[in-house]
């Protein structure tokens, strides 16, 4: 039987139709890439080996921050395309699990404790126990993102963004892409591995970015900022990731306790009673 030939307004909706679905699957594309991006890197840490690891754990390191960049970047094309999503939140969490919780983790215990551990097993139970605080911590932190995504003020994040705690690691192995061959070395890279993993689960308050500026010069302030960080990066190179992970967290930490103080030229997270909600959420699934 031969099809009906479509008119001009079918056509038309056809194409508006393919396009509408094309822009709903763009950014679930970008979170693959992500997603792909901590799986190469898993495959080039477990790969690190001889001759051959300085390199590998640089790529592995490059790996996780493309991966936080297009973290960053889908969110954005999903808010300008107007095509946010539950599907996309949850598609999203599960990529940062593998891309900033696995991936960092697999790499830190790699780079950190499997040539040392072959001398001293302590150092290596301590530093598997580290990564794996590292990945655990970045679970909860996102498990607890998905439950307060409504409810919190939007210019913050509640405890450290986890792809920030894969960036310090990524920024320590592209800063000495050499493995830890040091005892005291590999117990300092254990606690720092500790301490991100508490600055992920605590309540401090991070800035996000996401809210847009009303300010009238806010696009020009924000221009500069961008390109002063691409000439940081081109001075610092591999030290630059480094610098601007202490540089964000000593200016998160410095809010807080400023905050606690009384200061108020940034004005501190609206309360949105968050605590409460979600216990009696819990206490509403117990009964």
């Amino acid at each position: 039987m031969k099809k009906r030939k479509l008119d001009t307004k079918e056509r038309k909706a056809r194409r508006r139709m393919a396009v509408q679905r094309s822009k709903f699957m763009l950014p679930s594309a970008i979170t693959l890439i992500s997603v792909l991006c901590g799986f190469l890197s898993i495959v080039l840490s477990i790969n690190a080996v001889g001759t051959s690891e300085r390199t590998l754990f640089t790529q592995s390191a490059f790996l996780l921050i493309l991966a936080a960049v297009l973290d960053g970047l889908d969110g954005r094309v999903a808010r300008a395309t107007k095509t946010t999503s539950k599907f996309g939140v949850q598609l999203d969490s599960i990529a940062d699990v593998l891309s900033f919780g696995m991936a960092p983790a697999i790499l830190a215990y790699k780079y950190g404790f499997f040539v040392i551990g072959q001398e001293n097993p302590r150092a290596m139970t301590v530093g598997c126990a580290a990564a794996f605080f590292f990945l655990a911590c970045g679970a909860l932190r996102l498990a607890r993102f998905n439950i307060q995504v409504d409810r919190t003020d939007p210019r913050f994040f509640i405890g450290m963004p986890i792809p920030l705690g894969a960036i310090c690691i990524a920024s320590i192995i592209l800063k000495w892409p050499s493995s830890i061959s040091s005892v005291p070395m590999a117990y300092l890279f254990s606690g720092m591995l500790f301490l991100v993993g508490l600055l992920m689960i605590s309540t401090l308050n991070f800035p996000s970015f996401k809210k847009k500026f009303h300010h009238p010069r806010a696009t020009l302030w924000l221009t500069i900022l961008f390109l002063g960080l691409l000439c940081m990066l081109v001075i610092l190179k591999a030290a630059f990731f480094l610098w601007f992970f202490v540089t964000y967290t000593l200016v998160a930490l410095a809010m807080n306790l400023s905050w606690a103080f009384g200061w108020s030229a940034i004005h501190p997270p609206a309360t949105l009673h968050a605590h409460k909600e979600i216990n009696d959420d819990v206490d509403d699934e117990v009964e």
